[in-house]
C-alpha cells in the first residue's frame, strides 16, 4: 500500500522499519519537530526523524498537523492509509478521512485499559500481570477506536518501563505488519472496543518520581520499576556534604520490616510501611548508573540510616 507513517520516539522506529521490510510504499514520514534529547540536552532530529531520512524518505515535522497548509498537504498525498505509532499530536477529522482505508493506531495496552500518554509505566505501575499491544483504526476519541488486532506479554517481577517498552516494541511492529497485510486485502476484521473496565493512562508528573517509604513495599517497587530508566523514581540520603538525590532504577519486594525509609542491611534493603525493598540497580546525581554492589561501594549507606 502507499502509506505515511506518524511517528517520533524509539518505540515506534521498530513499527516503521516493519512497514518498508513488508514492502509497503512509504511515501512520507512525520514526526515531532527537533528538540533538545539526552544528557547534553542538545538539538537533534527525533528517531523516527532520523531513521526515515537515512533511507531517503520524505520526512515532515509540523509543529502543529491542525494547520490547513499541513491537512493539505498530507490530503495530497493520496494515501491508502496510515500508520501513527506515538507520534504525539491529536489528529483531526480531516486527517483521518484523508487515506483511502484510514489511520491505523499501535498502541502499547490492552484496549480499554490504558488509553492515553503513558500505558506502559502505568500498568507497572497498577501491577498489572499482563500487558500488550493492539492495532486499532483511529477515531477522534482518545484511542477508542475499533481493534483489529493484539498480541499479550506477561510483566515479570523484574520488568521496568525500560525492558517492557524493548518487549513491546517488536512484539508491535510484527503485529501491525500482519494487520496492514489484512487491510491491503480487505480481510481486516474490526472489534468495537467495550467502555466497561476503560482506564486511563495520565502523562507522568514529575512529583511522582519522589519515593514514599510509608508506601506498601509493592506499590514502592511498582513505582520503581513503572519510572525505569525514565524519570526515575528517587530518594534522598545523607552524606557528609549534605543530602543527596538518589535514583531507583530497579527493586525487588521482601519480606523484612522496619520504620520506613530505614537501611535494613549492607545490600540496599529498605523497610516501606509494610515489607521492604532491595534496590537492585541505583544512580546518583552526576553518576552512571549502577549496579547496588557498584554503587555502594563508591557510596556506603550504613545499616540504620533513614532515608528520606
Amino acid at each position: 500500500m502507499r502509506l505515511a507513517f506518524l511517528g517520533t520516539p524509539d518505540f515506534a522506529v521498530s513499527t516503521l522499519a516493519a512497514l518498508i521490510e513488508a514492502g509497503h510504499e512509504v511515501v512520507c514520514v512525520y514526526a515531532q519537530p527537533a528538540a533538545p534529547r539526552g544528557r547534553g540536552q542538545a538539538v537533534r532530529a527525533s528517531p523516527v526523524e532520523a531513521f526515515a531520512a537515512a533511507r531517503g524518505i520524505f520526512v515532515r515535522t509540523p509543529a502543529s498537523m491542525r494547520a490547513p497548509e499541513e491537512i493539505a498537504a498530507f490530503t495530497a498525498l493520496d494515501l491508502d492509509a496510515a500508520v501513527v505509532v506515538a507520534y504525539g499530536q491529536i489528529l483531526e477529522q480531516a486527517i483521518l478521512n484523508a487515506p483511502r482505508l484510514g489511520c491505523f493506531n499501535l498502541h502499547a495496552s490492552l484496549l480499554p485499559r490504558w488509553r492515553g500518554a503513558a500505558p506502559i509505566q502505568r500498568a507497572i505501575m497498577a501491577g498489572d500481570a499482563i500487558t500488550g499491544a493492539q492495532v486499532m483504526r483511529m477515531t477522534t476519541g482518545l484511542d477508542e477506536g475499533p481493534v483489529l488486532g493484539g498480541v499479550t506479554l506477561r510483566i515479570d517481577a523484574l520488568d521496568t518501563a525500560g525492558t517492557l517498552h524493548d518487549r513491546l516494541a517488536p512484539a508491535g511492529a510484527i503485529l501491525m505488519a500482519r494487520m496492514m497485510a489484512d487491510v491491503a486485502r480487505g480481510a481486516a476484521v474490526e472489534t468495537p472496543q467495550i467502555e466497561d473496565g476503560a482506564t486511563y493512562a495520565k502523562k507522568i508528573k514529575p512529583k511522582e518520581a519522589r519515593l514514599r517509604w510509608d508506601l506498601p513495599a509493592a506499590d514502592v517497587d511498582r513505582r520503581i520499576r513503572g519510572l525505569s530508566p525514565f524519570p526515575g523514581a528517587w530518594f534522598e540520603a545523607p552524606s557528609e556534604r549534605g543530602s543527596v538525590r538518589v535514583k531507583a532504577l530497579l527493586s525487588l519486594v521482601e519480606g523484612a520490616g522496619g520504620e520506613p525509609g530505614e537501611v535494613l542491611d549492607d545490600g540496599l534493603l529498605i523497610a516501606c510501611g509494610t515489607g521492604a525493598v532491595r534496590i537492585l540497580r541505583a544512580q546518583r546525581e552526576g553518576r552512571g548508573v549502577q549496579d547496588a554492589g557498584d554503587f555502594l561501594r563508591g557510596f556506603p549507606v550504613a545499616v540504620g540510616t533513614r532515608l528520606a
